[in-house]
């Protein structure tokens, strides 16, 4: 079985904090999300990504694939990675993880297992083939931010299990459109009745439940019903004012930023937040003052002459 590097697929340093780990991850599910991305294989490489973020980003998954890999790598290659750590897939605990059996690698189901686990397409079937009512499935649907601002329709894939008269199972793909409600929110819930896992006999489908999981944006954070997005400012743009282009996810806006404006400072913009029961929320800038890496001559004689003349002191309120 090949070994996986979610490290290298993410891009990151075996070495990365969690926030670099969630940067790379954003930049890359939006890059190849199926429904934006024209990448040729943008769906194997959203798995892939999704698949890599989903153990890097939990501390105990984590841990243990760093325990595997530093084996594999003390074995220069060895195909029985496994082994040399020491590790037997039966004693994997059970986890909840963004793809399905079917979606992630085995290379991830051998090490984390594939009991109970919600799935990107789909969940566990059958757990009691005596029941006479089918049972209910769950997966879990990425969607962008975007998408909550106004109702939508996504077309789903996923399998359910489908049990013929000796018994023998057999999966059967389905394919289904869905409307998504303006003003949803991450892990809430949508039910498809008569969905899911097939009844015997004559007793009712299973439904189906899609739980949906909001796509982290590069540019936006989330705060209940409102965003906030950071705006870097030049340090003569925050002292001057400045007249700037601002994005938002229903489009670009002009925003005034006022004279003397402070790091940290919170601009309110009404009504370009998420939406929900009691309306949409804002969106907030945040200006942030960033210092130019490069200096000349020329700029570090005029920063010169602006201290001298500004004779400004920012930590007054230290000798008092």
């Amino acid at each position: 079985m090949e070994f996986k590097d979610y490290y290298a697929i993410l891009g990151v340093d075996s070495e990365a904090d969690d926030k670099a780990i969630k940067t790379a991850y954003r930049k890359l599910a939006r890059q190849y999300h199926p429904d934006v991305s024209k990448h040729l294989n943008a769906e194997e490489k959203f798995k892939e990504v999704s698949e890599a973020y989903e153990v890097l980003h939990n501390s105990e998954k984590r841990a243990e694939y760093d325990q595997l890999r530093l084996a594999r790598n003390r074995g220069f290659g060895s195909r029985n990675w496994q082994a040399d750590a020491g590790f037997n897939a039966e004693q994997s605990f059970d986890s909840t993880h963004s793809g399905s059996d079917e979606d992630f690698t085995d290379f991830f189901n051998s090490i984390f297992g594939s009991r109970n686990r919600s799935s990107g397409f789909q969940r566990s079937f059958y757990e009691d083939l005596n029941s006479r009512q089918g049972n209910d499935l769950e997966m879990e649907l990425p969607i962008m931010l975007e998408d909550t601002l106004a109702d939508t329709t996504k077309t789903i894939e996923f399998t359910i299990p489908h049990y013929d008269e000796q018994g023998h199972a057999h999966d059967i793909k389905k394919s289904l459109k869905v409307k998504i409600p303006a003003g949803i929110k991450d892990g809430e819930p949508i039910r498809l009745k008569g969905q899911g896992g097939p009844g015997q006999g004559k007793a009712a489908n299973g439904d189906l439940y899609l739980h949906i999981r909001l796509i982290p944006h590069p540019l936006f954070d989330v705060e209940g019903r409102n965003l906030t997005i950071t705006v870097p400012l030049a340090p003569w743009e925050a002292a001057l004012g400045t007249k700037i282009t601002l994005p938002t996810l229903s489009g670009k806006i002009h925003l005034t930023i006022p004279p003397n404006s402070q790091s940290g400072k919170r601009l309110r913009i009404p009504g370009k937040g998420l939406r929900d029961k009691q309306g949409t929320g804002d969106l907030l800038a945040i200006l942030k003052i960033v210092i130019p890496q490069v200096t000349t001559d020329d700029t570090k004689q005029l920063w010169t002459q602006l201290s001298a003349k500004a004779g400004f002191n920012p930590r007054t309120e230290w000798s008092n």
